[in-house]
């Protein structure tokens, strides 16, 4: 580590930070959160805890598993969150347009290549050598925070069972959440040492002083009120109300874009354990029930959203997109247009549901990050993460390495470039972003050479 970050002493207390630099910031990170949930917070976490310290490992972590707990992406949701935190509601409302805006426009392009080209041999070579990485990625991660985590055999124990629970039985990811909640609760009644939060457990992270540290008091904006818990809800069902009452009025009760509205609505608020969780109810909709697109094109649309930036639940724009395509909500003549506007229609009712959530829940969080009996659940809460994570990489690493099962043989040359990622990361702490750009090219030379 450097000896300054950001002309900050590693001793000192770094400096407040505009809304413009935060802006910056944001803005950077939607276009480089590669890596699933897992690697974006894994680079959430290296960027806000390790190098701009500007918050402190632990309110970091107390935030990302109340993010947990919520239907929706828990990438984005810890953007908004972090967001807000630093500089109120337009804070989090930049930071978690900003995670998303970038892949939206990108993912609306290639929507466009892929229905009116019909053919992506450059996109395919370099999903070819990013899948290796991103497990890689997953696997760092896990060790990442499972190395700052897991402090006990009681965690240790919590995490285990976990990835036992989610490989070998299937057990939903909710089901597992409030289990180690449950355990978490439990285990800080009766061996509060074992389930303290990380930074009451021996010394501080080692990063230095936080901006927003654990000794420090509760922003004003982020006090708990009933007055502004009630505001903050009846604004977001106004929004939502307007919105979808605007679609009804323009096209018609009806209509495509009503009925994806209406379906993503409830895709945000019904789906728990991240966009992985999501994809079978939404594969069940979109494509059994409402017929928006094929599963061909539903397993092309997952591969495009695995090679853009930001949460892996923006795979439903490329849905939105083929939709209002396919099906011309917006008449024969203009079925680009429709794509684009579907696609802007479902990615609006899939992400306001997380921005009114941390608006909603912020303040009590900020409020309980000090209390025993709310900060033991959710040590439980990222135990049993780390678990959940690590199920992620071995799920990746069996579907890229062994497309074709165990009988058809191990894909070396995707074996030998994750072996590669590993080793940068581990070994040469190589960054995310550069590992997964050098594995993107080497798979693409790997493809073109292979013809």
């Amino acid at each position: 580590m450097s000896a300054t970050i950001e002309n900050t002493p590693v001793g000192e207390r770094p400096a407040a930070v505009s809304f413009g630099r935060a802006f910056r910031f944001w803005l950077k990170l939607g276009f480089v959160s590669f890596g699933g949930p897992a690697g974006q917070i894994a680079i959430m976490h290296q960027e806000l805890v390790e190098q701009q310290r500007w918050i402190s490992e632990r309110r970091f972590l107390h935030a990302l598993n109340y993010c947990m707990l919520l239907p929706g992406p828990e990438a984005q949701q810890l953007a908004t969150y972090m967001g807000w935190l630093m500089h109120r509601t337009w804070g989090g409302i930049v930071a978690g347009a900003l995670f998303v805006l970038p892949s939206l426009f990108i993912l609306i392009g290639l929507s466009w290549i892929y229905l009116a080209l019909g053919d992506l041999p450059l996109v395919a070579g370099i999903l070819y050598g990013i899948k290796p990485a991103v497990t890689a990625v997953v696997v760092f991660a896990a060790y990442r925070i499972g190395s700052r985590v897991l402090r006990n055999a009681a965690l240790w124990a919590v995490a285990a069972a976990a990835f036992v629970a989610i490989f070998a039985f299937d057990i939903p990811f909710p089901l597992i959440i409030a289990s180690a909640a449950a355990i978490g609760a439990f285990g800080g009644h009766f061996a509060p040492a074992w389930f303290a939060p990380l930074s009451e457990h021996g010394p501080r992270s080692g990063y230095g002083p936080a901006l927003i540290d654990d000794d420090m008091p509760i922003p004003e904006h982020a006090v708990f009120s009933w007055k502004r818990l009630a505001g903050v809800a009846a604004a977001g069902l106004a929004i939502w109300a307007l919105a979808i009452g605007s679609l009804v009025l323009l096209f018609g009760l009806d209509s495509v874009l009503v009925t994806m509205a209406w379906f993503f609505t409830k895709a945000a608020l019904l789906t728990f354990g991240g966009a992985y969780a999501v994809l079978p109810y939404v594969v069940q909709g979109a494509v059994e029930q409402h017929h928006w697109l094929s599963t061909t094109q539903m397993i092309d649309g997952l591969a495009l959203g695995e090679t853009t930036p930001g949460p892996l639940i923006m795979v439903v724009a490329f849905v939105a997109f083929v939709g209002g395509w396919t099906h011309s909500a917006l008449g024969t003549d203009h079925q680009a247009l429709a794509g684009t506007v579907a696609a802007l229609v479902v990615t609006f009712f899939t992400f306001l549901p997380s921005f009114i959530f941390i608006l909603l829940g912020g303040p009590l969080v900020e409020t309980t990050h000090r209390q025993p009996q709310f900060t033991a659940p959710l040590t439980g809460i990222t135990a049993a993460v780390v678990g959940v994570i690590l199920n992620l990489a071995v799920f990746f690493a069996w579907h890229v390495l062994l497309p074709d099962g165990v009988h058809g043989g191990l894909e070396w040359p995707l074996a030998i470039i994750g072996v590669a990622a590993l080793i940068a990361l581990f070994r040469f702490k190589a960054g995310i972003i550069p590992t997964i750009a050098a594995c993107g090219l080497t798979g693409l030379a790997i493809r073109l050479l292979s013809g």
